[in-house]
């Protein structure tokens, strides 16, 4: 399933922190075990752990490669908690204009229950909601975890167990077959590939790109930076990201092929980005853009931060093609329980255009049942039917209620 806004979780606060606020003081696993399962939601295409921050409270974290740093986005929470502020940061958001302000908090205890903890994490707290996770996700979120908190252990992720294995890297050995090792470079706490992708057949790019798993798209590349990359003809304008200080916007297509190792993916949804050549890009380390989770659950992964190399092997999704929403609308959740949902964005001449939906209204009937027995996920899918199928909803306009009919086409 793929949210026609999937969203890159933009994060750039590292880029300005001295040495010292980067400890990470990591898990140990609970009992004698030399590896242990966590369990995991993976919803909207993101990688969601339960977590006790503090010893005390039970939140939800996303589990994110592509962060530096564990990430707490609601204050309230150590503010209830009675939690020192050791320094404030004020630091550039997405747009690399708007001024942020964030928090290091040291020392926090992370508990992940009957299966591993951390005695002290130093994370930074930001000062307002600004990622807003839950409309997106569909359920509460409270922050990301970053993999480097786990970077000692050889890490394995089963998308379609969901489940994440840690290993104690002495003891790890690759029973399974049908694994293919890939090299990685690690910078800054995070995973880099070298690969080549085929915007067109007759075209071949060597790329870099992150392992990102805090992005729920398949891939993301950066249009005009390497020149055997440029957006493609056919492509639909998209909110491609949501950073600190706001949405980024690109294109959405699709690319001819990825390879990774001796595996390929073809007829990729890509997002394609151009970003601002005059602005300070050495947090992009060199890269051309990442690899998320909409791709990366097509395969069994292992990641191995001190080996500098990962494992994959094809999974249930593998052979699937790449399927794009088909009505033209970007839907969030709102309310208590995160089942309003509203109409945000509406693509131009869409199947949503064409029906009248228009970014404001609420969706209070899909088909004949009331939108509130829906997660963000099932309408989600709904929208990603069959090209042809017709999809019958009631939406609140002000005052109005109103019927609609929209007739789900291929928009890439």
């Amino acid at each position: 399933m793929l949210h026609p806004a999937v969203f890159w979780i933009v994060v750039w606060i590292w880029l300005t922190f001295p040495a010292y606020a980067r400890a990470q003081f990591g898990y140990t696993l609970i009992g004698s075990s030399k590896s242990v399962d966590i369990p995991f939601e993976y919803t909207n295409n993101f990688i969601i752990l339960s977590v006790r921050f503090g010893g005390i409270l039970p939140l939800k974290f996303i589990f994110d490669t592509g962060a530096e740093h564990t990430i707490l986005t609601k204050r309230e929470i150590t503010d209830m908690l009675g939690m020192r502020y050791e320094r404030e940061f004020r630091v550039a958001g997405s747009d690399l204009r708007t001024t942020l302000v964030a928090y290091l908090v040291r020392r926090v205890r992370f508990d992940i229950a009957g299966k591993a903890y951390s005695e002290g994490e130093d994370i930074l707290v930001l000062q307002e909601d600004y990622l807003r996770f839950e409309e997106f996700t569909g359920i509460p979120v409270h922050g990301i975890l970053s993999a480097n908190a786990f970077s000692r252990f050889v890490i394995q992720i089963n998308y379609d167990r969901q489940i994440i294995t840690l290993h104690e890297r002495e003891s790890f050995r690759l029973k399974d077959r049908g694994f293919t090792a890939i090299p990685v470079e690690i910078a800054r706490n995070k995973m880099y590939l070298r690969t080549t992708l085929r915007p067109t057949p007759n075209i071949t790019a060597s790329v870099k790109l992150l392992i990102d798993t805090g992005a729920g798209m398949p891939l993301l590349v950066f249009s005009n930076l390497n020149p055997l990359i440029r957006t493609p003809e056919r492509v639909i304008p998209s909110t491609i990201g949501l950073g600190l200080g706001g949405f980024i916007e690109g294109f959405t297509g699709r690319i001819h092929q990825l390879t990774l190792g001796e595996l390929t993916q073809t007829g990729v949804i890509t997002y394609f980005q151009e970003l601002d050549t005059t602005s300070n890009l050495e947090y992009l380390n060199q890269r051309d853009g990442l690899i998320g989770n909409a791709l990366l659950h097509r395969f069994h992964l292992i990641l191995d931060y001190q080996g500098s190399q990962i494992w994959i092997k094809p999974a249930r999704y593998f052979r699937d093609t790449y399927v794009y929403d088909r009505s033209g609308m970007v839907v969030l959740a709102h309310g208590p329980r995160l089942n309003d949902f509203v109409v945000q964005y509406v693509l131009p001449n869409s199947p949503a255009a064409e029906a009248d939906i228009r970014p404001g209204d609420q969706i209070v009937r899909v088909g004949g049942a009331p939108a509130h027995f829906f997660t963000l996920s099932d309408l989600m899918n709904v929208f990603q039917r069959k090209p042809g199928k017709k999809v019958r909803l009631t939406v609140q306009r002000g005052q109005e209620r109103l019927k609609k009919t929209i007739v789900l086409r291929d928009l890439i």
